[in-house]
């Protein structure tokens, strides 16, 4: 079991590596080719002086509020650091919070320029909006408090909590066929689960659970990735603004490149 989760895992990531790739070529010989229209957006946004993200403000620890009502977290700090590149200062920059429903509707409706918001990069989203190169490769992972479980082979025919209607639970049932799932509407309604000992695991987005274990410190996440998905910048089609999309994946490859990003996700605790 433990190989094929390795096996899979290596070339899921080797996949997104390669994607990655292919969006940063693609994307520098397009721009290559004089076919830009107009920089308009980004002179727009440079005259103005600010950028407008959409962002999430309570998702411990990609973005939420601390004590102080300030806003922080790597999205947060990713936010401010493409304002410095695209403007010059860290606090050029609005922040929107949305709920789920809404991170690629206030880019459609040009309410925002950017979303950065844990949005995975999908085919069938990319259809309607622009993705950047990933910042972080978000992967499927198993929470418990139960000493007694170590790997996957240790919940076997026992009780895991998944989210209604999530991706996740055809990620458990390739992995622990035996295992019995019981569906949950929230995250906190799966905590209550396992503290009631009505199960023994969730299973959900490390993003998220990252932040749970720092909330609940006797909670520990499995070291095991059930697949990976990659988290990108939201980003509006249209030739006008190919000089944004240019910039912000430019920003985000060096980031990667200098190791920044992987500091950044080590400081707020992600796995």
């Amino acid at each position: 079991m433990n190989n094929r989760c390795n096996r899979w895992q290596a070339i899921t990531q080797l996949h997104l590596v390669l994607s990655a790739t292919i969006i940063l070529v693609l994307c520098f010989c397009f721009l290559g080719t004089g076919l830009i229209a107009s920089a308009a957006e980004m002179a727009e946004i440079q005259q103005r002086g600010y950028l407008t993200i959409a962002v999430k403000d309570n998702l411990r620890p990609l973005g939420f509020k601390d004590d102080s009502g300030n806003l922080q977290g790597l999205e947060i700090d990713l936010a401010q650091h493409l304002a410095v590149d695209l403007l010059g200062k860290k606090d050029a920059v609005k922040f929107k919070p949305v709920a789920n429903r809404d991170r690629l509707s206030v880019v459609l409706d040009k309410k925002v320029d950017l979303a950065i918001a844990r949005v995975t990069a999908t085919s069938s989203r990319s259809r309607i909006v622009n993705f950047s190169v990933p910042y972080y490769l978000d992967s499927t992972v198993l929470i418990t408090k139960d000493a007694s479980v170590q790997e996957l082979k240790d919940l076997a025919k026992q009780k895991i909590a998944v989210l209604n209607n999530s991706s996740t639970i055809a990620k458990v049932r390739y992995y622990l066929s035996n295992a019995e799932l019981v569906g949950v509407n929230s995250y906190e309604e799966a905590r209550q689960q396992i503290e009631n000992n009505a199960v023994v695991a969730f299973a959900a987005d490390a993003s998220v659970l990252g932040g749970w274990v720092q909330q609940y410190p006797q909670y520990r996440l499995l070291p095991i990735k059930l697949s990976t998905e990659p988290l990108s910048v939201v980003m509006p089609k249209g030739l006008q603004y190919d000089e944004l999309r240019r910039r912000v994946n430019e920003a985000i490859a060096r980031y990667i490149a200098e190791g920044w990003l992987q500091q950044r996700a080590q400081f707020w605790g992600l796995p």
